[in-house]
């Protein structure tokens, strides 16, 4: 675990320059510090440490074209309250909002949706401290080298601002269901592109996932006579959900779900419940499997409809160690049937359930996306239970199909292996060179990831 020796909480742009210019007088790397959400050590540091989280909130607003610049250290939580007071909101996101805007991007983080990007991909503009302290703005028209740091887990300089291209704000009409792994996998193309956002959960042991379906609504959509039209007390609602099978009737008309049974639903059933299954399963390991199965067996539908950002993001109160790869779409039946047929022979049984999301190709250099259209697997394991061998397994098995890992979550691959992998590998790794030769901003996870520049002086 590394210590800081100097820990600074910049207010300013300004301060943030002085920061990376005293570390350099001093011989210190520098790594600016999220909320702490990844699994790696990304932003371990032994010299200065940038807690930016005075450093947040809009600067400013375009309700007209949504261009939205924000302050690095700002986090999802409240970006999202700030945008919606504004009318506005991002176009996709993941489930958890704890992150600060620059970490979330600097990892690749993504949301689910087969027509969508990463968080990444919503970005306009980077302003950057480079190692010397200059203050610079990127963009794919000015300075598109630097613009790389998008994806670029803070190897490039440190993100003070960031300009978003948000859309209007929305509602999502949320349909979760549990459905039989197989009907799910026969269909799950077909489901990725007949849903705004898709994604399922599946306990290794079950025969159920519980498919999560989530669909933009126009205002047309709703019922003027309903909660949540204007003039009336309550949320939205959704217009009639698409039936699950082909030819099924489409389901009845959806409201917002009522505090009552969000706090049901979320607090009690998905932490406080499955979280004393864990605790139980930690106890004794040999009921795993016959906990995973009633977890399984115990999934319930519900349909609801409210403002886009209170359907993506849900509480995650259950501590977990999580590993997570990017593979091509296509390659998911394959991953998956891999899983499914060697996780019941590992000694040490798995409580938590894999997680399965797309996303649409992109260009930026170091994203999981870049180049293909792309299905995430997540697996997870409760905290406290081996899942070493569990992990491994799962490395061996997207190693196959080229995997990318994500880049906040744990991985043992270096340097050879991720340059087989992403095309820009290499170009990424000059610009960072010539704008970060002292390696001021490295640290072991990125001389793990990217090398050290100061050994590539003569980098082909």
């Amino acid at each position: 675990m590394a210590v800081p020796a100097r820990w600074c909480q910049p207010r300013t742009e300004a301060e943030i320059s002085a920061a990376v210019k005293d570390a350099a007088a001093d011989g210190l790397p520098v790594r600016a510090l999220g909320s702490g959400h990844s699994f790696t050590s990304a932003a371990a540091t032994a010299g200065v440490a940038l807690d930016l989280s005075r450093w947040s909130g809009i600067t400013a607003a375009d309700t007209q074209t949504g261009l939205v610049t924000v302050r690095a250290g700002t986090t999802l939580r409240t970006l999202n309250a700030e945008l919606g007071g504004l009318g506005l909101a991002m176009a996709n996101l993941g489930d958890i909002d704890a992150q600060t805007l620059a970490g979330a991007l600097s990892t690749g983080t993504h949301g689910t949706g087969a027509r969508l990007g990463g968080l990444a991909t919503q970005v306009e503009a980077l302003d950057l401290v480079l190692a010397d302290g200059s203050l610079v703005t990127c963009s794919a028209a000015s300075r598109p080298e630097l613009f790389a740091a998008r994806v670029g887990l803070g190897a490039l300089g440190v993100i003070t601002s960031v300009t978003l291209r948000c859309v209007p704000s929305f509602t999502l009409a949320a349909d979760e269901r549990p459905v039989p792994v197989d009907e799910v996998l026969e269909q799950f193309d077909s489901l990725a592109a007949a849903n705004d956002h898709f994604e399922f959960y599946w306990f290794p042991y079950g025969r159920q996932a519980l498919v999560k379906r989530n669909n933009r609504l126009s205002p047309g959509d709703r019922d003027p006579k309903a909660p949540g039209s204007p003039g009336s007390p309550a949320g939205p609602v959704a217009a009639p959900m698409p039936g699950w099978r082909r030819g099924r009737p489409a389901g009845p008309v959806v409201a917002a779900m009522p505090g009552w049974r969000r706090f049901w639903e979320f607090e009690v059933m998905e932490n406080a419940a499955f979280g004393t299954l864990c605790r139980l399963g930690r106890a004794r390991p040999s009921l795993i499997p016959v906990l995973n199965r009633f977890s399984s067996a115990a999934l319930s539908s519900r349909s609801y409809a409210d403002v886009s950002h209170r359907v993506f993001v849900t509480p995650r109160r259950v501590r977990f160690v999580e590993s997570e790869y990017a593979v091509p779409r296509e390659s998911l039946l394959h991953v998956l049937g891999e899983l499914r047929r060697q996780v019941p022979r590992l000694d040490d049984p798995v409580m938590f359930p894999v997680e399965v999301r797309v996303a649409s190709a992109d260009d930026i250099w170091l994203s999981t996306a870049y180049g293909r259209d792309t299905a995430y697997v997540a697996i997870h394991q409760y905290t406290g239970l081996p899942y070493r061998s569990y992990f491994d397994l799962f490395e061996s098995i997207v190693a196959s199909v080229a995997g990318r890992p994500h880049w906040g979550k744990m991985h043992t691959l270096g340097t050879e292996r991720l340059r087989a992998l992403y095309p820009r590998y290499d170009e990424f790794r000059r610009v960072r060179a010539e704008v970060d030769p002292e390696a001021r901003f490295g640290n072991a996870y990125l001389t793990q990831v990217l090398g050290d520049p100061r050994l590539l002086a003569d980098f082909p």
